[in-house]
């Protein structure tokens, strides 16, 4: 069951994130700073150094590699997510469907995360609390799926939630303190979904939303690892 209290990390740690140029991203980061938890933040993007590409794996065992060189790895966030470009939006029917597009959807929301996956994992410690947290999405939730559209938005993240069971089984087998979830933060006003943002949706500053997923991270055990969680704590259905 979900911890209620938080849950500590060993002190002296650092904390990770990918995808800190985007709207939650820069949120996450700046919050960590604020923090106590940890005594450096690394944030990647592609304008950081070392850059990052999702779709250049080399690119992502760089900044693996200099995360480590900063000090013991206890956190790593994964902000990275592709919704829509100025050729392609979410698709509301099989019409719309192109190869490119549902490409483009994999890579940057399975593939990419899972990449990053491999090279950070190994990196945790073997005892004490970490935790690998990738942002995911309500939509990706197979069962919740009762209004269709979305294809390759829902498809990649039901995928990318599939790698996030994957890894937490080999992660517990040896590293059985660390926990690796998938996380929704809710609809949030960025560039990724002001689209989209209708009337009537509870939609959240990119600070708020940052906010509620570290109160979640705080409080995770590893008897969360390899679950799918929003930003309040609740779990949703695969």
């Amino acid at each position: 069951m979900f911890q209620k209290t938080a849950i500590p990390f060993p002190e002296g740690g650092i904390a990770v994130v990918f995808g800190a140029g985007g709207g939650i991203g820069r949120a996450l980061v700046g919050q960590l700073q604020a923090g106590q938890n940890f005594k450096h933040v690394v944030g990647f993007s592609r304008a950081s150094t070392p850059a990052i590409d999702l779709l250049i794996e080399t690119t992502l065992k760089e900044a693996a590699d200099f995360a480590t060189s900063q000090g013991e790895i206890r956190l790593v966030l994964d902000a990275t997510g592709f919704l829509h470009d100025d050729a392609h939006g979410p698709e509301k029917s099989w019409r719309e469907l192109q190869p490119s597009h549902l490409a483009r959807s994999f890579a940057l929301n399975a593939i990419g995360p899972a990449l990053i996956m491999k090279h950070v994992l190994p990196l945790l410690p073997r005892q004490g609390k970490s935790v690998f947290a990738t942002l995911s999405a309500k939509l990706g939730s197979i069962g919740e799926n009762r209004l269709g559209g979305w294809y390759s938005y829902r498809a990649s993240k039901a995928a990318l939630n599939q790698l996030v069971r994957t890894a937490a089984i080999e992660l517990g087998r040896r590293r059985p303190d660390s926990i690796c979830v998938a996380l929704h933060p809710g609809t949030v006003d960025t560039g990724l979904t002001s689209p989209f943002n209708k009337t009537g949706l509870e939609v959240q500053s990119p600070d708020a939303a940052a906010g509620r997923l570290l109160a979640v991270i705080d409080r995770l055990s590893p008897g969360d690892s390899g679950g799918f969680l929003d930003h309040r704590g609740e779990r949703l259905p695969w």
